[in-house]
């Protein structure tokens, strides 16, 4: 061994470097989508078809990477917060997607959650019904801001049959491991 003692910190340092350089890097949690895109304008296929939209009201294709070790299920969900409610306006909830699900097809959140897979759960959104429900915002506004998020959860969650939207979100944030997002916009 050397004598002099910064040479042994030196090669005590490249030893911890060699180590920490080895080590896998934790996999980013990503969310995308063929169909849409970070702040670009929704298609007339995501938007709703009432309120005086005319649109698909077709869910986007969607997914995402592997969540992190413990993950249980995923929720998600898709947020206005530029609703005019003072509370934003909740398109789409879904709670308990399985595990081992890492994409849901295009029009996977029809109101009768057929296409989604089983033990998936949809919410009641702030239309009044389950099921995805397209970009509408009021004529004239900006464009809104569209967040769809998929969350990376530590258990499956235990809602209550007429759970809304703010209480499986309330659930979610307390059991959640990793999230990603893309948020689209849309104006008219």
């Amino acid at each position: 061994m050397s004598k002099h003692p910064l040479s042994a910190i030196a090669i005590a340092l490249s030893a911890v470097t060699a180590v920490c350089t080895a080590a896998p890097a934790a996999r980013p949690f990503r969310l995308t989508s063929p169909d849409i895109a970070e702040q670009r304008t929704l298609a007339d296929a995501q938007v709703l078809e009432g309120f005086g939209c005319h649109g698909g009201n077709r869910s986007p294709a969607l997914t995402w990477s592997a969540g992190p070790v413990g993950t249980k299920s995923y929720a998600l969900t898709v947020y206005d917060p530029d609703a005019p409610t003072g509370s934003g306006w909740w398109h789409w909830v879904v709670v308990n997607l399985p595990a081992d699900t890492v994409q849901l097809p295009a029009a996977a959140g029809g109101a009768d959650g057929a296409m989604l897979p089983a033990g998936a759960r949809q919410l009641s959104t702030d239309f009044g019904a389950p099921g995805y429900g397209g970009a509408c915002p009021p004529p004239g506004d900006k464009p809104h801001r569209y967040v769809f998020t998929v969350y990376a959860l530590d258990s499956v969650l235990e809602l209550p049959a007429n759970a809304t939207p703010a209480l499986a979100g309330f659930m979610i944030h307390a059991h959640t491991l990793a999230s990603a997002r893309i948020t689209a916009r849309y104006g008219r």
